[in-house]
């Protein structure tokens, strides 16, 4: 394995396998980084990637794919999405064609390509023994309206769930809340911030305008300079925010959540294969994300406003299934860190 993967999470293996690790070695001398400018963003080329990770082949037709016998990576110039090894991410700038060679912007090699492929570059990624849940909504918050419940019903079902599981195993496990009640954005934050060496997952189902909207999708906080997923840049997106503190860990964290979440729920080893489509995973800017100071994503486990789909949700299999998952996710993204050496 190239000497520059050193021992960590390492990158998506598949969706069966997230995170390997390998044996540490010795980088002979630093990498030589080419950077451009464009409309007054820097960027490295995908040739440069191709070369520091140790992607063997590069190949070019409507899409970029770069390989090698383990990893795959697929973008395509003008767009933001790139797959991983078959899960989508959605970086913050699309890829830029210039001058014969094809840009992808610093902030995405720094915060979500490399943090993926070289997870031992990670900062602040700490041992915990501690999960924050947060059932989404509750009390005078119902959240989504579906067709069958509440959000904030379905919220709590896959907390409980998952805070059993977790503790079975060993955990210590807080809830933001325990029933039906309403916990505002803030207290959300400040019970998180009590646990310094813990993650923070928040569980949510979505809505949408359109009945056809359907798929899982994950969420960490918008590094600084890229807006909430969907509008235009202000001011106050250049300011750090302390989610910014655990940028890299959150994606780490983000990928293996997003990635069992699919693999438990597609699985055709299951009782249901419920289909759920990747929507990726994506940046915003929610309160809740931007407040806390340890790695933590969002959910989103699947669109309410779909009949179909609110009906997966509504099932007890679906609900059990996807606890599972995101549990399987926390002693993946654990244990990465524990093989590591990160303290």
């Amino acid at each position: 394995m190239p000497p520059r993967f050193q021992a960590f999470l390492l990158a998506i293996v598949s969706l069966s396998l997230v995170f390997t690790s390998v044996a540490p070695a010795q980088v002979k001398a630093p990498f030589q980084w080419s950077k451009f400018e464009y409309q007054g963003g820097s960027y490295v080329s995908l040739r440069n990637i191709k070369d520091f990770y140790y992607f063997s082949k590069m190949t070019f037709g409507s899409v970029i794919t770069l390989e090698n016998s383990s990893y795959k990576m697929v973008v395509k110039p003008g767009s933001k999405q790139c797959h991983l090894n078959g899960v989508l991410f959605v970086m913050s700038y699309p890829i830029v064609a210039k001058n014969g060679q094809y840009l992808l912007h610093y902030t995405d090699l720094v915060k979500l390509i490399d943090p993926v492929l070289r997870p031992a570059s990670i900062p602040n990624a700490k041992a915990f023994n501690t999960v924050v849940i947060d059932a989404g909504h509750g009390g005078r918050d119902s959240g989504a309206r579906g067709v069958f419940g509440p959000e904030k019903f379905y919220s709590l079902q896959l907390a409980k769930l998952m805070r059993d599981q977790l503790q079975a195993k060993g955990y210590r496990v807080v809830m933001t809340r325990s029933s039906d009640v309403y916990v505002s954005r803030s207290n959300r934050v400040a019970i998180a911030n009590r646990y310094p060496n813990a993650i923070f997952i928040s569980l949510h189902f979505n809505s949408a305008h359109s009945s056809a909207a359907k798929g899982l999708e994950t969420f960490t906080v918008s590094p600084v300079g890229v807006p909430h997923l969907g509008r235009g840049v202000r001011e106050r997106d250049f300011r750090k925010v302390p989610g910014n503190i655990v940028d890299s860990a959150s994606i780490a964290l983000a990928t293996a959540i997003h990635s069992r979440s699919l693999l438990y729920l597609n699985s055709s080893r299951g009782s249901t294969n419920y289909r759920m489509l990747d929507r990726g995973i994506k940046r915003a800017r929610f309160d809740v994300l931007q407040g806390i100071k340890i790695p933590a994503v969002l959910l989103e486990g699947g669109f309410l406003s779909n009949r179909e789909e609110a009906a997966k949700v509504h099932s007890f299999d679906f609900q059990r299934t996807l606890a599972s998952a995101l549990v399987k996710a926390v002693d993946v993204y654990r244990g990465a860190i524990l093989r590591s050496g990160q303290r």
